[in-house]
């Protein structure tokens, strides 16, 4: 038993290449983007690249709490890292350069964990056993 017509298959089949074709002769546009500064940067000379680094630095939740269980406020920080030397803020920014900037790696793991489960339901959707053993 047939669900749907032959006639009803061909017509589908038909607009299906039409439009399809239709795709191929229209133009398309293809070039580069003119480059601009954004104006969100700010990073003119070597120290402000390495304050920059500091601040992601700083912006981690590890060194944040630490930095309040000791007692130093994120305004006395400002002022702390306004006043260091070129030299001192150079070293400061190749030390913090291992730590992760911002967050303390949750996304990553949740998109691991969201990209494992995508796997598991396709293969559900597939019929597919997973045995792990």
């Amino acid at each position: 038993m047939r669900m749907v017509s032959r006639k009803l298959r061909f017509r589908t089949a038909l607009f299906m290449v039409v439009y399809l074709g239709a795709f191929h002769l229209a133009p398309a546009a293809a070039g580069l983007a003119p480059s601009r500064t954004s104006g969100a940067t700010a990073i003119v000379s070597p120290r402000d690249a390495d304050r920059v680094v500091v601040q992601r630095a700083l912006e981690n939740k590890i060194v944040a709490q630490k930095l309040r269980d000791y007692g130093v406020s994120p305004g006395e920080v400002e002022l702390k890292l306004a006043g260091m030397s070129d030299h001192d803020l150079h070293t400061l920014a190749s030390a913090s350069k291992g730590l992760p900037s911002g967050g303390d790696g949750v996304d990553a793991l949740i998109g691991l964990l969201i990209i494992v489960l995508l796997v598991i339901l396709i293969l559900k959707l597939m019929n597919k056993q997973i045995i792990v053993k």
